[in-house]
């Protein structure tokens, strides 16, 4: 190895302000590929390791810490089809999240308004589950779970959903199809209702689409850097 491409561990940490165990650790969890060691045992660092490290680091935003590191590894293992594989999984991961944002968008623009349609009564549970495609347990859970306010009939006995029952019905189902957790559901869902309208959810989907569009540009900037990388590389 010439002299001049030796680097040590602090040299590649100073670029990023890391320390140079955390150098030293990357290189241990395979993210960093193996490093020649000189007479005494020091590890002597070269530009490849540099990239390496660039490319980890600027992945990491847009693809999280493991799945950074699993496609440095894959690149470090020479597994050009395993890199490609894991990118493309990140990038199906964000566009199925921005499929669920724009369910959940469009969902805002068919919620029932505050009062009752004219000619139609409160859904009974069938009904309701019917609509949306649910089962009855279903929406009794959310019941328990704070998400629902149903009404007694009070001749029948059965459940009733009024109009603001059925909108956060339609609003938690398009929360669940995106993977949120009832609990997390419930307060979005106490947070309309306590507004008396969608406002705070549109805010919360405006955030959600501006987070997607960071990570989507720091998708970008990542493959770019691991695209230096695997050229330095050779793959």
């Amino acid at each position: 190895m010439p002299r001049d491409d030796r680097l040590r561990p602090s040299d590649l940490a100073r670029e990023h302000g890391l320390s140079a165990q955390a150098v030293r650790n990357y290189e241990d969890d395979g993210i960093l590929p193996p490093a020649p060691r000189g007479d005494h045992g020091y590890r002597h660092y070269t530009p490849v390791h540099a990239q390496a490290l660039r490319a980890f680091l600027a992945l990491r935003p847009g693809f999280g810490h493991q799945g950074a590191a699993a496609i440095l590894r894959a690149a470090n293992a020479g597994d050009e089809e395993a890199v490609f594989r894991l990118v493309d999984q990140g990038h199906a991961e964000i566009l199925r999240d921005r499929g669920t944002l724009d369910e959940v968008a469009a969902a805002l623009g068919v919620l029932v308004s505050e009062s009752d349609p004219p000619g139609r009564g409160a859904p009974t549970v069938g009904a309701l589950a019917h609509q949306l495609g649910l089962h009855p347990a279903t929406l009794r859970t959310w019941e328990r779970a704070g998400i629902l306010h149903a009404e007694r009939d009070p001749v029948t006995g059965y459940r009733r959903y009024p109009a603001a029952a059925v909108r956060d019905a339609h609003l938690a189902r398009q929360l669940r199809r995106g993977g949120y957790p009832l609990r997390q559901i419930a307060r979005a869902v106490a947070r309309v209702r306590a507004a008396g309208g969608v406002g705070p959810l549109e805010e919360a989907l405006t955030a959600w689409r501006s987070g997607l569009r960071r990570r989507g540009r720091a998708m970008l900037d990542g493959t770019a850097e691991l695209a230096a990388y695997l050229r330095l590389r050779g793959l």
